[in-house]
């Protein structure tokens, strides 16, 4: 069946990740779509900052023929300011729309969303829980490089070891990237992160139930040279009770041009954006640095979703 809401990277197989990005390759070599959510509304309610995500959502509706009403910083600037709860914001917004792409501090709130939402809703990130649309962009990058088909299938296939950095445990695109590459079983991960920001147990539960290597250190430089992907993240501010901490941690990880030398010739460097001091910017122009066409693929795979969700032959 057909997903009717984009909630958690644990909804999606194989098929439906293939049917997306088969969609998303259309999207950037033709016009095929061209103006078919033509009437459609989309709402971004977002209590939390963004730029990327809730600009290229927009972009993607505007770009298929659909329209926005948008309100940033919900938490302040919409009802919720009154004390109207999330509940209720969704049962009068989605009279208005006919998707709504939700981002909210609190873990779980798209999922309570979509239980009170008469139409489509898309995670746009959950506090500390998940980003699934930026996983599947993620993943698109990710494959535009690596991807192979099994021998004896036309199935799609992965054959990498992944190093993921910095903030495991608030890094919500790290939770839902790690659920999408367990369904390929010969990706190998390498968590890399202070014990105190380390992956959390429930995605370790999920590697060890599908058997996917990983292993935890705490020294980028020993991952360097075995890695086909470096995923960077941002040490998140936002997440900690106070200054000191943040700051206990905030330079442990860096990735800079002499980081280059260590690297495979072949591997690419990847990050969700936004970066502060943890990728250098003389790493920027080096042909391994993938983190600002992984914002170009985001448009492509989130037209690809809008797509999805409404055409009933895609």
């Amino acid at each position: 069946m057909k997903l009717r809401h984009i909630i958690s990277a644990n909804q999606f197989d194989k098929k439906t990740i293939q049917t997306i990005f088969t969609i998303a390759d259309k999207v950037q070599s033709k016009n095929t779509f061209n103006n078919r959510l033509k009437g459609k509304i989309m709402a971004t309610l977002f209590y939390e900052p963004s730029t990327r995500t809730r600009l290229s959502f927009e972009s993607s509706i505007l770009r298929l023929g659909g329209s926005v009403i948008t309100t940033e910083s919900a938490s302040e600037f919409s009802s919720a300011a009154k004390g109207e709860t999330l509940e209720d914001t969704i049962r009068v917004v989605n009279s208005f729309a006919d998707v709504i792409v939700l981002r909210h501090f609190n873990e779980g709130a798209s999922e309570i969303a979509a239980n009170y939402s008469k139409v489509p809703i898309i995670n746009a990130g959950d506090g500390k829980g998940e980003h699934p649309s930026q996983a599947l962009l993620d993943l698109y990058t990710i494959f535009s490089k690596f991807k192979t088909k099994q021998k004896k299938s036309k199935d799609i296939d992965l054959d990498i070891t992944i190093s993921m950095v910095g903030d495991l445990k608030n890094g919500r695109t790290i939770h839902s990237l790690t659920i999408l590459l367990s369904l390929f079983p010969r990706v190998k991960f390498m968590f890399i992160s202070p014990k105190a920001l380390a992956i959390p147990i429930y995605i370790k539960k999920i590697l060890d139930e599908k058997k996917i290597s990983y292993q935890e250190i705490a020294n980028l430089e020993k991952a360097l040279g075995n890695s086909d992907v470096i995923y960077q993240t941002r040490v998140q501010k936002e997440r900690f009770k106070n200054l000191k901490e943040y700051n206990k941690f905030k330079n442990l990880l860096i990735l800079d041009k002499n980081s280059l030398t260590r690297m495979k010739k072949d591997a690419i460097i990847m990050h969700p954006l936004p970066r502060i001091n943890e990728i250098t910017k003389d790493v920027d122009d080096d042909p391994r640095a993938m983190y600002f066409k992984q914002v170009q693929n985001g448009l492509f795979v989130r037209m690809a979703l809008l797509v999805y969700l409404f055409d009933k032959e895609a």
